[in-house]
């Protein structure tokens, strides 16, 4: 059995996917890019503000299936450049301590409207 999890609090799925999905105690949420809940609209291309937005979604998605980012298991990050690699070291130390997940970090040739960044994440549960 999976469970679906949906708040407000964090970007409506813009396809066919939900954003996130609960099976035997672990969030499986869909990537998430810096788009501000409240007004659909993405974040102007600064690397810093998209990823404080990009934490901030996922925390609503794990605090509405009832579990936390501490509790992350991985994170997959997607950056438009590894240039901000230590930007995002930076930022998710932020939302995040030790121990800290598991991690890939890739660069890609282009992300869901132009986003300079996009992660998803595995998240226990309890």
């Amino acid at each position: 059995m999976k469970e679906i999890i949906n708040t407000d609090k964090a970007p409506a799925a813009i396809g066919t996917y939900s954003q996130a999905i609960v099976h035997n105690q672990v969030l499986y949420t869909s990537g998430q890019i810096p788009i501000d809940p409240a007004t659909g609209e993405m974040l102007p291309a600064e690397f810093e503000l998209q990823a404080h937005q990009v934490f901030k979604n996922l925390m609503a998605i794990a605090e509405e299936a009832g579990t936390s980012l501490q509790n992350a298991i991985k994170l997959n990050v997607f950056l438009q450049d590894l240039e901000d690699f230590a930007m995002l070291n930076q930022v998710m130390g932020e939302y995040i301590q030790e121990p800290y997940p598991a991690r890939a970090a890739i660069q890609v040739a282009r992300l869901p409207k132009d986003s300079l960044i996009e992660i998803d994440a595995l998240i226990a549960i309890g």
